[in-house]
């Protein structure tokens, strides 16, 4: 199946407190606003993270963002007040992580891939 655009979605239980977390994350305020219980961001032509108010379905959703330069966005994250932890380099995997988990327990991982090592 071929897609054209991607629409995740990540329930939180009060989308007050969660839309102030994800604008520190994304570095500015959502660019759709369609109802009061729902915002979303653009990340890139094709690609939309949605927070939706929905407190029965709050704290489960997983998402996974590749960026371009893992170190730079985990400074970035940390001045804006987002905990972060260590960057993780998987063993045998061309690419490294970091976990963050939104104030609902929802768990988002940036990653950035890597150069393999040479044999």
């Amino acid at each position: 199946m071929r897609t054209n655009h991607v629409f995740a979605g990540i329930a939180v239980g009060d989308l007050t407190v969660a839309r102030a977390w994800y604008e520190r994350l994304f570095g500015r305020g959502p660019d759709l606003i369609p109802n009061d219980s729902e915002v979303a961001w653009q990340l890139n032509d094709s690609g939309w993270v949605y927070v939706v108010e929905d407190a029965e379905r709050s704290g489960t959703a997983l998402l996974t963002l590749l960026v371009d330069d893992l170190e730079t966005v985990h400074g970035t994250l940390s001045e804006r007040g987002i905990e972060v932890g260590s960057i993780e380099k998987i063993p045998g995997a061309a690419v490294q992580r970091m976990v963050l988990v939104d104030p609902d327990g929802n768990r988002i991982t940036l990653g950035e891939p890597v150069a393999a090592p040479e044999a």
